[in-house]
């Protein structure tokens, strides 16, 4: 019996600590720090630093969009002589590259078969020229001002990289998959303005990410989830990756809870991919801040917490069955209605009926099977590269 509370108590405490109790020591290490010195994130000099750049746009059969991204592109307020703008579109099968020819100003790359995103991002690379590369996704939008704020940060010969913040647009037909993944982002761009200023950024999304050009690696296996492998490498190599909230994608949401697993799925067994990728990051003595920031930010929730929600459930269960107490019996009430909540709002969800509160642990939830079923995806090798798009909702006119 003491051996299971034990355990019970220890996989609270994980999932406590993965989801909010590491955002409130981060919090409050920085202001720790910010008693005894003053932290400055940006050089004086930083503002008037526009040094060229390029910026790299993988499109892959977005004929729909593709010329909204154009026009968003060519409306970036930052020196036209010093952005250098390429558009990769290979395996294109639909009017995408026909679309992007018509803009004389844009560097077009084609080839007809499709190797994957990581394989497009390689081949950009060897057209670009300037010490500074970003790479957007060709469903996004940036902000005017995104390339503007992202360069500053290269005026600090630390920053290896810099990752823009991800926003999933506010729409009136947005589902629970839109209204679930908007919160989701929420909280992770809260969470990386903290590990920028605490030390470093772990894990770029490829929406707005940038990087020295130096720095870039050309991985030659197929990665999934290349932005975060990429972003972590340039750590590990004594750089930081900074985060810019001032600079911004902007996309709508999955169009459905089905396209958002597919989304999730991937991302999972691409997160198990890249922790063998990654593995020394595990050592930590030789990466003691990068390794404390990865491994609680990021594999607390794509290993152990999954396995403890499980183990709470379970081990509550037969503590009661043994030897009943009002405090485990209210636990179990609590785990009880927490996912009641969740099922309530898988069928609110199915039946479009929109209330916010039970989406939040219904996406939860969803998160969490996600990376069960990512695992399984990852051991059998079924996740290709090359995987399907999931669907986004349409724009609003």
């Amino acid at each position: 019996m003491t051996a299971l509370k034990i355990i019970f108590w220890l996989c609270l405490f994980l999932v406590a600590y993965s989801y909010a109790g590491y955002s409130m020591l981060i919090f409050l290490l920085i202001k720790l720090r910010n008693l005894t010195r003053r932290r400055v994130e940006r050089v004086d000099k930083g503002k008037t630093f526009q040094p060229p750049v390029s910026l790299v746009v993988s499109a892959y059969n977005e004929q729909e969009f593709i010329e909204t991204k154009i026009q968003n592109t060519l409306e970036l307020s930052y020196p036209r002589d010093l952005l250098k703008i390429i558009f990769i579109t290979d395996g294109s099968s639909d009017q995408t590259t026909e679309i992007v020819r018509r803009y004389p100003e844009i560097l077009l790359l084609h080839e007809p078969q499709r190797r994957g995103k990581l394989a497009a991002m390689n081949r950009a690379m060897e057209f670009v020229s300037t010490p500074y590369v970003i790479f957007s996704d060709a469903n996004t939008l940036l902000n005017a001002q995104a390339v503007a704020e992202i360069v500053l940060h290269y005026a600090d010969p630390l920053v290896g990289g810099v990752a823009g913040e991800k926003k999933v647009l506010k729409q009136a037909t947005d589902t629970a998959a839109g209204i679930g993944e908007g919160l989701y982002w929420r909280y992770e761009s809260f969470l990386k303005k903290l590990d920028s200023t605490f030390y470093s950024v772990v894990g770029a999304a490829g929406e707005l990410f940038s990087v020295r050009t130096d720095l870039f690696e050309k991985e030659e296996k197929d990665v999934i989830i290349e932005d975060f492998v990429q972003s972590l490498k340039i750590c590990m190599k004594g750089y930081v990756i900074r985060y810019e909230p001032n600079a911004y994608a902007i996309e709508t949401s999955s169009a459905s809870m089905k396209d958002e697993q597919k989304r999730k799925i991937r991302i999972c067994a691409g997160a198990f991919q890249a922790m063998g990728m990654l593995r020394s990051l595990f050592n930590v003595f030789k990466y003691p801040v990068l390794s404390f920031q990865f491994i609680s930010h990021r594999i607390l929730r794509w290993t152990l917490c999954p396995v403890a929600l499980l183990f709470l459930v379970i081990i509550n269960i037969m503590i009661i069955i043994l030897s009943p107490s009002p405090l485990f019996i209210l636990l179990m009430v609590l785990q009880a209605a927490f996912y009641l909540s969740a099922v309530i709002g898988w069928l609110f969800a199915n039946r479009n009926i929109k209330l916010k509160i039970l989406y939040i642990p219904y996406y939860f939830l969803f998160m969490n099977v996600a990376v069960f079923l990512g695992f399984k995806r990852f051991m059998m090798k079924q996740q290709s590269v090359l995987w399907e798009k999931a669907a986004r909702q349409a724009l609003a006119q």
